[in-house]
């Protein structure tokens, strides 16, 4: 690991004024995923800015009947918090669903859903990889990809976004609430906060430089059934080969997000209004425009399938 230097942050404001000052600057929380990557030197920040003391660990009801979840709320609070449990159990089932007992009493919402990719390529120093050496080419494409994506990716990445939270919140359609290092602050809809690769793999989401995650905010619950469903190659603890979430509402109409397949948490209009014609209807819709591998192409059908357990759960 690399040396670095280290500050506690006073404030969201101040966090964000020193991070756009050192372009080399990472904010640490938790820390689940970036101290593994500095100890790999895949993220080598000269200075890291400690925001667990700015209060942003609370859970409260917004004015319009939706909740307010501060950007430090522990993934194991969040999962256990009894508002969450009864009008958003897809949100509580992913992230029990996501990660060991261990690593959800220290990771954040804010670094759920700014954790970066488990593609192995991302994880060997030895290998060009796009998004950690920006020009320098993707080894996935050509090499083993059973657990990359399928939809969504480019000619310069094709890897996956690995945060079950992540799906739930887009199914939901959260809100993500910054401040930047001027001081304003902005909402970023969860749609447009993760980037597709494009040419520019290495920009993951819509934060500009300094700019810090305060909270996320979920609209006032709409009722119905909420499903998480994850198929894994082990039975715990093992990233998504696919994952749905899917909010059923009383009227027949609903949201569906799938994990496991695309670059960020991926979500088409048109697979929400196919929810009356079935499954099959659904995954054409969401997958129209796959592009599989020939290691990744069961992906397909494995969608298709959990989408239909998932909507099979959700109707009882």
């Amino acid at each position: 690991m690399r040396a670095f230097t280290y500050e506690r942050a006073s404030s969201p404001e101040a966090a964000a004024k020193s991070a756009a000052s050192n372009q080399d600057a990472k904010f640490i929380a938790g820390g689940t995923n970036l101290l593994d990557l500095m100890k790999l030197e895949i993220e080598t920040p000269t200075h890291l800015i400690d925001v667990n003391g700015l209060g942003l660990d609370t859970i409260e009801k917004t004015e319009n009947g939706g909740l307010r979840i501060g950007a430090l709320v522990r993934n194991t609070d969040l999962a256990a918090h009894e508002t969450v449990r009864r009008d958003y159990g897809l949100l509580s089932r992913a992230l029990v669903a996501g990660a060991s007992g261990q690593l959800r009493n220290k990771a954040t919402t804010a670094g759920n859903l700014l954790q970066r990719t488990r593609c192995p390529y991302f994880y060997d120093t030895a290998q060009p990889c796009n998004k950690r050496q920006p020009g320098s080419g993707c080894s996935a494409i050509g090499g083993v990809t059973r657990q990359l994506g399928i939809v969504g990716t480019s000619d310069n990445c094709i890897a996956t976004h690995p945060s079950d939270m992540a799906v739930a919140m887009r199914a939901l359609d959260a809100v993500v609430e910054t401040v930047k290092p001027d001081g304003d602050k902005r909402r970023i809809a969860i749609s447009d906060f993760h980037r597709l690769p494009g040419d520019t793999p290495n920009i993951e989401n819509a934060l500009d430089q300094g700019e810090i995650i305060t909270a996320v905010t979920l609209p006032a619950p709409v009722g119905g059934k909420q499903v998480y469903r994850k198929v894994r190659d082990r039975a715990s603890y093992a990233f998504a080969l696919v994952s749905v979430g899917l909010v059923l509402k009383d009227d027949g109409s609903g949201r569906i997000a799938v994990g496991g397949v695309a670059p960020k948490p991926w979500r088409v209009d048109a697979a929400d209004a196919a929810l009356a014609k079935g499954a099959k209807a659904v995954s054409q819709a969401l997958l129209a425009d796959a592009r599989p591998t020939d290691e990744n192409r069961f992906k397909v059908v494995l969608a298709e399938r959990t989408l239909a357990a998932a909507m099979d759960e959700a109707r009882g």
